[in-house]
C-alpha cells in the first residue's frame, strides 16, 4: 500500500486537474461526501442529536469541512462553522463551497484573532462533537496564534474530534507535531494514507484512520513512482509461497549463525531457534568452542560448529577460514547477535562482512562493532540487511537518538542508499529501508516487545527467510512484519507485557500458516487503515 508525502500527494492533485481534466472543486466534493459518510458512521452513529462544530481554516483543508458541513446538514444534524478568517480572504474552490453554506441556513461564525477566540469560548464550550478542518497536509513551521490556542482548546476538551485528512498541526511527512497538533479521535485521509499518519508519534494524533478515494487516476499515481509503503496482509501474502510437496531439508535452505560469547549465548539461541521456525531447512550454530556444550543441549534441531577461540567464549582471526569454509554450502550467515567487541572480535567481523560469500544479516554487536568502521559496508560482496535499534542508529550514523526518531524514513533511505543495504530501523512502527529507495512501515508489534532478546529473534526470521529464497528485502519486510504480528498475538491472548522472546519464536509458525494456509483458524490480521467509498 502506498504511503505518500506532502509533496506527492499535492502533484497527484495537480496533475488530476490539469491534465486529466477533473476540476479540483469535484475532487474537493469527493472528499467532503465521503469524509461526511465516515463521520456518520464512525463518530455520530454513536451520539445522535449531538450538536457538531466545523472548525475551519480559509484554505481547501476547510473547503473540505464546507462540504462535510453541507451534507451533515442535509441530514438534519445541527451543525455550525467557525472559520478562522474573514471570508474574504477564503479563495479558490474553498470559497464556492463557503458560498454554498448561506442559503441552507447553516451559520458561519467569524474568528480572526485571539481576542475573537475568547469572546467564542462560552458558545464552543456548548458544542459536542468537532470536525477538524483547520489545516492540512503542506504545514511544515509551528502552528501559533489563533490557530494554536484553538487546537489546545479542542484537545482540553476531551469531545470526540474528527479530522479532515490530517490532525491540524501535525507534519504529514514525519509525524511529528508542528508545535502542538489536534488528537483526533478518527482521521479521514484522502486518495492515500500519508506518512505521517504511520509513524508515531503521528499515528498517536491521527486515532482511527480511514481513506476515502477521490478519484485519483491510476495512471497518474504510477507517474510520481512513490517510493513509501505500508507492509500490511496483502503484502505478505503476495509474496510469501507456497513450499513444493517434494521439498526437503536440503533444499529449504541453510542458515549458518555466527554469534555468541561467554554470558550471551542465549542471543545465539534464539537466533538459531527462530531461523528453524521461520522454516529454514537446516541451520548451523557457530561459535567458541568453550560454549558448544552448553550450545548443542539448546538447540536440538540445530547442528554446532566449534570454532577455535582466543580465550574461553572470546572468537577471534583463527576462526575466520573455518567460518569462511562453513560458508561454502550455506545460504546466509546471521552474524552478530551475542558475539562480543573485544578487539579481536572486531577484527573478525570486519573480515567477515567483507569476504562472506552469502547474503548476510548483521544485528546487536555485529552493528557496534560495523559503526566504529562504517565504511566497511561498501566493502562487502553480497545483499545485506542491518537490523539496527535507535540507539545503534545512532552509533551507526553519529546522530543523537532523538534525531533519528524525528526523521525515521528519511535517514534509513539515505543510510540504505549510501551504502548499498537494506535497513531495518527497528522502534514503533520498524522502518524497512532498501538500497533502491523504496522504504516500507511495518504496521505490527507492541510495547510488550521492549525486552531482551527479541532482536536476535528478527534476526533469525530474516536469515531464515533469505535461506528459504526470498530476496534480502522482501525477507526483511516479511520477517519484521511476522514478527509483530506473532507478539501481537501474545497482546490478544490477554499478555500485554512479560512475554518472553522465546514465546515471540513460538508463535512464528502459526503466523506464516495465516498465509500459507488461509484457513486456518486464530487472531485477526493487522489492518491499521480503514477504506471507505
Amino acid at each position: 500500500m502506498y504511503l505518500v508525502s506532502a509533496k506527492e500527494m499535492q502533484t497527484m492533485d495537480t496533475a488530476t486537474i490539469e491534465t486529466f481534466g477533473l476540476p479540483g472543486r469535484v475532487l474537493m466534493e469527493n472528499a467532503g461526501r465521503g469524509a461526511a459518510k465516515l463521520f456518520l458512521e464512525k463518530i455520530y452513529h454513536h451520539h445522535n442529536g449531538a450538536r457538531v462544530a466545523v472548525i475551519a481554516g480559509r484554505g481547501n483543508n476547510g473547503g473540505d469541512g464546507f462540504v462535510i458541513a453541507r451534507y451533515l446538514a442535509q441530514k438534519q444534524i445541527p451543525i455550525r462553522v467557525y472559520l478562522l478568517s474573514r471570508k474574504e480572504r477564503v479563495g479558490g474552490d474553498a470559497a464556492a463551497n463557503l458560498a454554498l453554506l448561506g442559503p441552507m441556513g447553516i451559520p458561519v461564525k467569524e474568528i480572526t484573532d485571539i481576542s475573537t477566540f475568547n469572546s467564542f469560548k462560552s458558545e464552543l464550550c456548548h458544542q459536542n462533537i468537532w470536525i477538524d478542518a483547520i489545516l492540512g497536509t503542506g504545514l511544515s513551521s509551528d502552528v501559533k496564534g489563533v490557530y494554536k490556542e484553538v487546537i489546545n482548546f479542542i484537545n482540553a476538551s476531551k469531545r470526540p474530534t474528527f479530522s479532515v485528512d490530517i490532525p491540524s498541526g501535525l507534519n504529514s511527512d514525519t509525524g511529528q507535531p508542528c508545535g502542538t497538533c489536534i488528537r483526533a479521535t478518527v482521521t479521514a485521509t484522502f486518495a492515500f494514507a500519508k506518512i505521517g499518519h504511520l509513524l508515531y508519534p503521528g499515528a498517536d494524533y491521527t486515532g482511527d484512520l480511514s481513506i476515502v478515494e477521490i478519484g485519483i487516476p491510476p495512471h497518474i499515481v504510477n507517474r510520481i513512482n512513490v517510493r513509501q509503503h505500508l507492509i500490511d496482509q496483502h503484502k505478505i501474502k503476495e509474496e510469501l509461497v507456497q513450499r513444493n510437496a517434494e521439498a526437503h531439508k536440503g533444499n529449504t535452505g541453510h542458515v549458518l549463525v555466527v554469534a555468541g560469547s561467554t554470558g550471551k549465548t542465549g542471543a545465539a539461541i534464539m537466533t538459531t531457534i527462530s531461523a528453524l521456525r521461520s522454516g529454514a531447512g537446516l541451520v548451523t550454530l557457530a561459535a567458541a568452542k568453550s560454549l558448544n556444550t552448553i550450545l548443542e543441549t539448546q538447540v536440538l534441531e540445530a547442528m554446532t560448529f566449534p570454532l577455535p577461540e582466543l580465550s574461553p567464549g572470546k572468537l577471534g582471526m583463527s576462526a575466520l577460514d573455518p567460518i569462511l569454509d562453513l560458508c561454502r554450502d550455506k545460504n546466509c550467515i546471521a552474524l552478530g547477535p551475542g558475539i562480543g567487541t573485544d578487539i579481536e572480535t572486531k577484527e573478525l567481523v570486519l573480515n567477515l562482512i567483507k569476504e562472506v560469500p552469502i547474503p548476510l544479516v548483521v544485528d546487536a554487536d555485529g552493528l557496534n562493532i560495523v559503526s566504529g568502521d562504517i565504511h566497511i559496508l561498501k566493502a562487502t560482496k553480497v545483499p545485506t540487511v542491518l537490523t539496527p535499534h535507535p540507539g545503534e542508529m545512532s552509533r551507526l550514523t553519529q546522530k543523537s537518538i532523538a534525531s533519528i526518531q524525528k526523521n525515521r524514513i528519511a535517514l534509513a533511505r539515505s543510510f540504505a542508499e549510501t551504502y548499498g543495504t537494506n535497513l531495518v530501523l527497528k522502534g514503533a512502527r520498524t522502518i524497512v529501508a532498501h538500497p533502491d529507495g523504496h522504504v516500507y512501515i511495518n504496521p505490527t508489534g507492541n510495547p510488550g516487545m521492549a525486552s531482551g532478546g527479541m532482536g536476535d529473534v528478527l534476526t533469525g526470521i530474516i536469515a531464515g527467510l533469505i535461506a528459504q529464497g526470498y530476496e534480502p528485502g522482501i525477507s526483511a519486510c516479511i520477517g519484521t512484519y511476522l514478527h509483530g504480528a506473532a507478539a501481537d498475538n501474545l497482546v490478544y491472548k490477554g499478555y500485554p507485557i512479560g512475554f518472553l522472546a522465546s514465546q515471540v519464536i513460538k508463535q512464528i509458525p502459526k503466523e506464516f500458516g495465516k498465509y500459507l494456509l488461509p484457513h486456518l483458524p486464530g487472531t485477526p490480521m493487522v489492518d491499521p487503515i480503514g477504506y471507505q467509498t
